[in-house]
């Protein structure tokens, strides 16, 4: 089923290019793990199941870390009723709908495809926002869900987590058992290390450029879809100054998933966490939604 959401080629030529660049360090990164450890079939094995379960579960691991659960439409049908709405507005299957008892306002998306996909929003959020707000921020996670640009982020993740695990493990193994190994096995961690973390670097990099680009693509769909540019910009500002307003300390635990957040939990003074966002600027996407809602203004029957 081809979604109504306004199509972004930008957006595909991108993913495409990040999932080619990510499969290329992944093969280089395998190739490398093999020549090091010196066990190709340990090495192939524990990739293949680490990717294997990333794509396969990725909902529900996401749905767990968030604290998150599928809820029926007898709990809350007023959310359901929007979902159901922008679903058929843009001619897409609806997904799983699911609430997370934090406090913070915010919603993702995930899930390997639009037939296995779950829209998630905080208790938080539902507090703070008007019924339009809220429609904006659910049409932007079902653009998402609709580009696939979900599952592509989830899969492009999955080589940076690996390499962050193995650069984790080399230096606990490193600091706890240097005095029980000989020196040949020393530098095979320490040169293990070093790859891991020039993997994580780069896939941290190619998946920050592609997240902020995603996250334009989806208020722009969100946008031309409901016609309502100014209610999503609202939703911003306010959840935005909200999450501001949230002492770091408290976000810490959620800012690992900001890659999958409607907006990243930053605090009140990000510093050098805003270079490497996930997301563009405040000022970006609402610059981009002015600009929305004067396209739409002229295009109007009476418009200038």
């Amino acid at each position: 089923m081809r979604s109504r959401f306004a199509s972004d080629r930008r957006l595909t030529a991108r993913m495409g290019i990040t999932l080619f660049l990510l499969g290329l360090l992944y093969v280089a990164f395998v190739a490398a793990l093999i020549v090091l450890l010196k066990s190709w079939v340990l090495v192939v094995v524990v990739a293949a199941g680490f990717l294997g379960a990333q794509y396969w579960f990725s909902d529900r691991i996401a749905l767990f870390a968030m604290r998150g659960r599928a809820v029926e439409r007898e709990e809350y049908p007023e959310l359901h009723g929007v979902v159901d709405r922008l679903s058929a507005l843009a001619g897409m299957p609806k997904p799983a709908v699911a609430v997370s008892d934090l406090d913070m306002p915010n919603a993702f998306a995930t899930g390997r495809s639009p037939d296995h996909a779950v829209v998630c929003v905080t208790t938080g959020l539902l507090r703070r926002l008007e019924p339009e707000e809220l429609e904006g921020v659910l049409a932007h996670e079902l653009s998402h869900v609709a580009h696939k640009d979900v599952a592509v982020i989830t899969i492009a993740s999955f080589l940076g987590v690996i390499a962050g695990l193995i650069v984790r493990f080399a230096f606990y193994s490193q600091l706890f058992g240097g005095g029980r190994r000989d020196q040949n096995t020393a530098v095979a961690l320490a040169a293990v290390m070093g790859v891991s973390a020039a993997v994580y670097a780069l896939s941290f990099l190619l998946i920050r450029a592609l997240s902020r680009y995603r996250e334009l693509a989806a208020d722009r769909a969100a946008a031309l879809l409901t016609g309502r540019p100014s209610a999503l910009a609202a939703a911003l500002t306010k959840v935005s100054g909200d999450i501001a307003r949230i002492p770091t300390k408290d976000l810490r635990t959620a800012q690992a998933f900001n890659a999958f957040y409607f907006t990243p939990a930053l605090g009140r003074n990000p510093g050098l966490a805003r270079l490497f966002s996930t997301h563009p600027s405040l000022e970006q996407r609402l610059e981009q939604l002015g600009r929305i809602s004067d396209e739409l203004g002229s295009a109007a029957p009476g418009g200038a």
